[in-house]
């Protein structure tokens, strides 16, 4: 058991948004989602809130995420307004402001066919080819939306390093050295989330 399942917090957390706002005067809130997946901040029942780091806490203190109730929910143009039980009235909103939103992904609903969670894609190796052979690319670690599909934001890897945890190329001042690949079915041809592992024809030393 990990230390975080000790203290009472679940280790499939995952953040979806931030509350930005007080909306309304009855203890509504305003978040604004990460990602297209604002359907997970509807559909769940409960969410984790986590508070922001205050500007004199002591380096590497962190805030713990606390659960709490959904009691109703709607989409707000790009935005999510919902009310929740910790937030009877404006004042408390207000106070609100600048937190996470977490939900477990235990919590998510089942994902169409051929359809992703961008959360899932995180972590899967990427493979593309060379030569007429599978070669790993990398690892992806971001996930961007372009405003037509995703791209898939891939660290390049060190060749031979083809282990579940591969050692990444950086560059003089540490960075990952990164490659952009768009997540559509005309280059990304297989999707294995059990296993972390995305087939593709993107070139290899692209």
């Amino acid at each position: 058991m990990s230390a975080s399942q000790d203290a009472g917090v679940p280790d499939d957390l995952v953040e979806l948004g931030r509350i930005v706002s007080a909306y309304g005067i009855k203890g509504w809130v305003k978040i604004q989602p990460h990602s297209t997946e604002a359907e997970v901040l509807l559909d769940a029942e409960q969410w984790w809130l986590k508070a922001p780091a205050a500007p004199l806490e002591r380096p590497g203190a962190l805030s713990r995420p606390y659960p709490v109730k959904v009691l109703a929910a709607r989409p707000q143009g790009a935005t999510v307004v919902a009310q929740i039980d910790v937030s009877p009235d404006r004042d408390a909103a207000e106070k609100l402001k600048g937190h996470s939103v977490w939900a477990r992904r235990a919590s998510f609903p089942p994902a169409d066919d051929d359809e992703y969670y961008w959360v899932d894609l995180i972590g899967c190796l990427l493979f593309g080819e060379q030569d007429g052979a599978s070669v790993l690319i990398g690892q992806v670690v971001e996930v961007i939306d372009n405003g037509a599909h995703a791209v898939l934001r891939v660290a390049r890897a060190k060749a031979g390093g083809e282990g579940p945890e591969p050692e990444l190329m950086r560059d003089a001042k540490g960075r990952t050295v990164d490659v952009l690949v768009p997540f559509v079915s005309a280059h990304v041809h297989a999707v294995d989330i059990a296993n972390k592992r995305l087939d593709s024809n993107w070139p290899a030393d692209f």
